[in-house]
C-alpha cells in the first residue's frame, strides 16, 4: 500500500465534498507547497540536502493540504476571535501541539524511519496557517470567512 497515494486521495476527497474548502483554501495548500519545493530545491544545491524526488514533491504536497484542511475545520468549530489576546494564543496552542502529533505518525506512514524532510513541522505550520479561515463576528454569533480586501481608492 502506498501511503503518498492513500492521503492524496483522501485530500482530493476532503477538498471536493467539504462546504468549507474554497478557492482560497486551495491557494494556501499550493503556496505553501511551492514555498517548500523551493527552499528543498535551494538547500540541495546549497547545503548538499538529498534532491526532493518526484514522491517526495508529492508527500510535501499531501501533508501541506491535509494540515490546510485541519486547520480549516479547526477554525469553523473555534473561529478566530476579533480582539488579540490569551484567547488566540490558546488557541494557537490546541491546534499546533496536536498537529505536531499527527504529523509525526505522517511522518512515519510516508517517509518511514529515515526521513529527509520535516514532514510533521510541515502539518503544523500549515495547519496553523490554515485555521485563520473563519473570524468571529462582533456579536459572536456566526463565524464569517475572512475576506481579503481590495486596496482601490
Amino acid at each position: 500500500m502506498n501511503w503518498t497515494l492513500i492521503f492524496g486521495c483522501l485530500s482530493l476527497l476532503i477538498y471536493l465534498l467539504s462546504p468549507w474548502m474554497n478557492l482560497k483554501t486551495v491557494q494556501r495548500a499550493i503556496g505553501i507547497t511551492l514555498f517548500l519545493e523551493v527552499f528543498y530545491l535551494l538547500g540541495h544545491y546549497i547545503m548538499d540536502w538529498p534532491f526532493p524526488t518526484p514522491l517526495v514533491l508529492m508527500q510535501l504536497l499531501v501533508v501541506s493540504s491535509l494540515g490546510v484542511a485541519l486547520g480549516v475545520c479547526f477554525s469553523k468549530i473555534w473561529p478566530l476571535p476579533l480582539n488579540k489576546g490569551f484567547e488566540r494564543i490558546f488557541r494557537t496552542f490546541l491546534v499546533v501541539i496536536p498537529s505536531l502529533g499527527l504529523g509525526m505518525g505522517l511522518q512515519i506512514l510516508l517517509q518511514g524511519a529515515y526521513a529527509t524532510q520535516a514532514i510533521y513541522l510541515i502539518f503544523a505550520l500549515a495547519a496553523w496557517i490554515g485555521s485563520g479561515q473563519f473570524v468571529r463576528t462582533e456579536n459572536g454569533k456566526q463565524p464569517v470567512q475572512k475576506k481579503v480586501m481590495n486596496s482601490v481608492s
